[in-house]
C-alpha cells in the first residue's frame, strides 16, 4: 500500500480514469457494431462521421492506439460505400 499522499492520489486517479476510459471505449465498440450491422446507406452515412469522430477523440487520448483507429475507420468506410 502506498504511503506517500501522492502515491495515494495517484492511485485514486488512475481509476477513475481507467473506468472512464472503459466506459468510452465500449460505448465506441458498440457504435461500431451497430454501425455494421447497418444496411441503410443513409442512416449509415449520418452514424459514420460520429463513429469516426468518437474514434479520432479515443485515439488521441491514448484510449485506443492510433493505428487502431484507423484501420477500424478503413474497414467502417468500405463498409459504408459498398452499401
Amino acid at each position: 500500500m502506498a504511503h506517500h499522499l501522492s502515491a495515494k492520489k495517484r492511485i485514486r486517479q488512475n481509476e477513475s480514469k481507467r473506468v472512464n476510459n472503459k466506459y468510452y471505449a465500449r460505448t465506441a465498440r458498440s457504435a461500431v457494431k451497430k454501425l455494421r450491422g447497418t444496411t441503410d446507406k443513409e442512416a449509415a452515412t449520418e452514424q459514420y462521421s460520429e463513429v469516426i469522430s468518437m474514434l479520432d477523440k479515443l485515439a488521441k487520448n491514448n484510449v485506443i492506439h492510433k493505428n487502431k483507429a484507423s484501420n477500424l475507420k478503413s474497414k467502417l468506410a468500405k463498409h459504408v460505400n459498398g452499401l
